[in-house]
């Protein structure tokens, strides 16, 4: 069988230690991600920038907040949805070239900020990792302008059944100002095919819903390419209202990865063709690396991901010890202390009111259980972030002496030289 363009090949000087690694994660019995990976396959991008994948397209993301009619702006968010898919899971970056295949382990207190600015103003994104045993990322995008955030978390599970599977609990909320109205969103599993042969490609699989509170559901099926035929990446959607719960109003279908089609049920020849590929893409603006906090991904990851790029193995697995021994350091003496570490832009919370109405809305479906794993809920806390800000500038406008470091890339405000 040829191996197709979306697959990544193996390497022969690192087979035997891929097939050694698949020996090893075949027998291990719990989450795969606590699991050291070869470092040839490690990618110099930390788990916790795949938020960005949410508002990669700034035009796409606020569309909604730009529609008056409820049927429409559901079809905008099924549309950004989709959208947002190809980067985050496709086998190959913008410009064509492989990504490595595993993403670095975030460390707990992990931190990526950063803002979009284009026509559709100033996006703006918080992400944290909020648990690391068993794994949790929370985060929140905003734009002010237009009105729109999305926030939530995703805690992926990794497991092996025939092949490696991650099945992401979590959800995340996409709440439009001016309407009051919230979408919930949970995510497809992910497989990955070609796992004995080398040749690997990662694939989704199963079914997604966005349920709104305006009384519309969405629901995507995803499909693969299978022994006799059809093509990698696909899927169907159907978007439907509650007045006729089996009558589908749109019909999307096509490639997640490529291009797709968005037909009109009610009426003829009504049928729209969407090329991703064709897309626009706003690069995402972060700090400087000397102007980053120092648990901001890129700034603590960095000589990791320099070795990574210059295929040092032996200086990769050096630097990656370095952060998960003092990790392991810092956990071990915050047990001594019987002390938490505190999350600096999100809280712990017992329910999310919001989520857990629009989830009991999608009857015959297990998507209230899977939502939520023993990492818990994770809620976008206002309050830390206005204190964090507030530090910043103090209360005339100037940094206050209390405070030593600040986070960086929010609204524009950067951390100072003299303080990184």
């Amino acid at each position: 069988m040829a191996v197709s363009k979306n697959e990544e090949k193996i390497a022969e000087q690192h087979k035997n230690q891929w097939f050694g690694f698949i020996k090893s994660i075949a027998t291990f019995r719990g989450d795969l991600a606590s699991i050291t990976a070869p470092p040839f396959l490690l990618s110099p991008q930390s788990m916790v920038e795949f938020s960005a994948y949410w508002a990669e397209h700034p035009s796409i993301f606020i569309a909604p907040a730009k529609e008056s009619e409820p049927e429409k702006r559901a079809l905008l968010v099924l549309r950004w949805f989709l959208s947002t898919l190809k980067q985050q899971h496709n086998s190959k970056d913008e410009s064509g070239k492989r990504k490595k295949m595993k993403p670095l382990n975030p460390f707990l207190g992990e931190l990526f900020l950063g803002k979009w600015e284009d026509d559709a103003g100033i996006t703006n994104l918080v992400t944290e990792q909020v648990s690391h045993h068993p794994p949790a990322t929370a985060f929140n995008l905003w734009n002010e302008e237009h009105g729109i955030r999305l926030r939530g978390h995703v805690a992926p599970n990794v497991y092996f059944s025939g092949t490696v599977h991650i099945d992401r609990k979590g959800y995340s909320i996409l709440h439009i100002d001016k309407y009051n109205e919230d979408y919930l969103i949970n995510m497809p599993k992910i497989h990955v095919e070609g796992l004995m042969t080398g040749s690997l490609a990662p694939e989704l699989s199963g079914s997604s819903y966005i349920r709104s509170s305006s009384g519309y559901t969405a629901k995507i099926d995803y499909t693969s390419k299978g022994w006799l035929g059809g093509k990698r990446n696909g899927f169907i959607a159907n978007l439907f209202h509650d007045s006729d719960k089996k009558k589908s109003l749109y019909t999307l279908e096509g490639q997640w990865s490529d291009s797709w089609t968005c037909k009109n049920n009610g009426a003829l020849n009504s049928t729209e063709r969407f090329d991703t590929n064709a897309l626009p893409r706003t690069p995402l603006q972060v700090a400087p690396l000397s102007e980053q906090h120092p648990l901001e991904s890129r700034r603590a990851w960095q000589y990791v991901s320099q070795a990574i790029h210059k295929g040092d193995v032996f200086a990769v697995s050096y630097e990656k010890s370095k952060i998960e021994n003092e990790q392991r350091a810092m956990r071990a003496r915050e047990k001594r202390e019987e002390a938490e570490f505190s999350r600096r832009y999100f809280s712990k919370a017992n329910e999310d009111i919001t989520a857990d109405k629009l989830a009991t809305e999608i009857p015959g479906t297990s998507l209230k259980a899977e939502m939520c794993g023993n990492e818990g809920i994770w809620l976008w806390d206002e309050d830390k972030y206005k204190t964090i800000q507030a530090e910043r500038l103090g209360s005339h406008g100037v940094k206050s002496p209390t405070r030593m470091r600040f986070d960086s890339g929010i609204g524009g405000i950067l951390l100072d030289p003299t303080e990184a």
